[in-house]
């Protein structure tokens, strides 16, 4: 009797613990979740004296230059713009995607190599906040960003306007309409089939189709990337000219070339469109900035140009030359990242990415020439999905609405005006095949 007691209380006591440990477990992980997934749920940043609906210019610059990366706020002190504080907003992912993650907590591990990733299938790979004692915290921050929610499984930008402008005088040089559509082969979360597209035999991560509509100059000309799984292999990419009509494959070093005469390249697409393995990644510490994130529907619109026939008008510009996107900027903790080519013969020497900690979008890059000098500075404006098109509402996808690219040493701009939709039918996985370039083109 007194054995069978004995065994009962101790397997009892075994029990407990176990319960006990995994409770502490689950609180665990649900606090990295939380941290991750929901930075603003319990504090929102602040900075003495800032204000929603307050406006930064030269006259109050200086009490908030901390709080600003300082390629903008030098644009402030110019003279060549004003921002406009919006209210610290919490930009939720999708339910899936955090799920994903959460899933996937303590199974991911970096490889030996940069560019090596063991054991993820979805979502957000790392979710503890980054440690400056940590050489390879930078490389996490990357993979965040490659894995992260941005278009969601699969989007398009139809249309997207693109225009050319000098700084110095506000002329208007060129404007090409484009469809931009954006597929993930593999890590999908929403929408089905999850978490793979099959078959897949070339095993892609993701696909990237564009196409030009207009000017007639270069009207059908189309790129097609293919991103491996395998972030070591090369990226496919093609490109079809629709004077030649015939497809041919970009060499590698075309992607740092100015893309279609414009101040971007194809590796800045989204912030950085390139291989985790073809960058350095040196984290720089984490801050509170103010980003460019904002409600589309509650801004002053471009009535004039682009409306759509659904009565979508896109973001205004204005400012030094039109180069800078009419929004609202909110305080917003942020993770500063710096890339460095991994090739020498590289245009840039670095880029200084500043990625924002909830989406783990770019919206902010400064980016400078192989002396070390200041280049290129490139903002892509954030719309929350619930105050947009209402396709959009509830797909917990943080929208690129705006960009500007601006090359400070030329005086000049590519700016950027969105309708981005979240719709799968409108990026099947038809369209990113060399067939669809060569079928379209004709």
């Amino acid at each position: 009797m007194n054995i069978t007691l004995k065994h009962f209380t101790r397997s009892a006591l075994a029990g407990s613990m176990l319960a006990s440990l995994f409770s502490t477990s689950v609180l665990a992980n649900d606090a990295l979740i939380n941290s991750s997934f929901h930075p603003y749920q319990d504090d929102v940043p602040s900075h003495d004296g800032l204000q929603a609906g307050m406006v930064i210019n030269q006259d109050n610059l200086a009490q908030f230059k901390d709080i600003i990366d300082p390629a903008f706020a030098n644009f402030i002190e110019q003279g060549w713009l004003e921002v406009t504080v919006g209210e610290t907003t919490s930009f939720d992912l999708h339910p899936g995607y955090i799920e994903a993650s959460r899933n996937g907590l303590g199974q991911v591990s970096l490889g030996d190599s940069v560019g090596e990733i063991n054991g993820w299938v979805a979502g957000r790979p790392f979710l503890e906040e980054p440690d400056t004692n940590d050489p390879r915290a930078g490389e996490k921050l990357a993979w965040n960003y490659k894995y992260g929610y941005n278009w969601g499984d699969s989007a398009a930008i139809a249309p997207f306007y693109w225009k050319y402008r000098d700084m110095n005088s506000g002329k208007l040089e060129r404007t090409i309409k484009f469809n931009f559509h954006f597929l993930n082969f593999t890590g999908r979360v929403n929408h089905e089939p999850v978490p793979t597209i099959t078959p897949n035999p070339s095993e892609l991560f993701r696909g990237i189709y564009v196409q030009v509509l207009e000017p007639y100059d270069v009207r059908n000309t189309q790129l097609l990337i293919h991103r491996a799984q395998d972030d070591l292999k090369r990226d496919n990419s093609w490109l079809y000219l629709g004077f030649q009509r015939r497809v041919r494959r970009l060499a590698t070093g075309q992607v740092t070339d100015a893309f279609l005469g414009s101040d971007l390249m194809i590796e800045d697409f989204e912030g950085y469109n390139g291989r985790i393995s073809d960058m350095n990644w040196n984290y720089k510490g984490t801050r509170h900035m103010l980003m460019p994130f904002y409600n589309h529907n509650d801004l002053t619109l471009d009535a004039e140009t682009h409306s759509d026939s659904d009565g979508y008008q896109v973001v205004a510009f204005g400012g030094q030359g039109g180069c800078f996107p009419n929004i609202t900027w909110q305080l917003r903790k942020v993770y500063e990242v710096e890339a460095s080519p991994v090739d020498d013969s590289h245009p840039l020497s670095k880029r200084v990415h500043f990625i924002d900690a909830q989406t783990f979008t770019i919206p902010r890059t400064v980016s400078y020439d192989r002396s070390g000098k200041l280049w290129k500075t490139f903002t892509i404006g954030q719309a929350h999905p619930d105050h947009h098109l209402p396709a959009n509402k509830g797909t917990g996808v943080s929208i690129d609405d705006s960009f500007s690219m601006i090359d400070v040493q030329a005086m000049h701009c590519t700016t950027g005006q969105f309708k981005g939709q979240v719709d799968p039918s409108l990026s099947t996985p038809e369209m990113f095949s060399v067939q669809h370039m060569r079928a379209t083109g004709n």
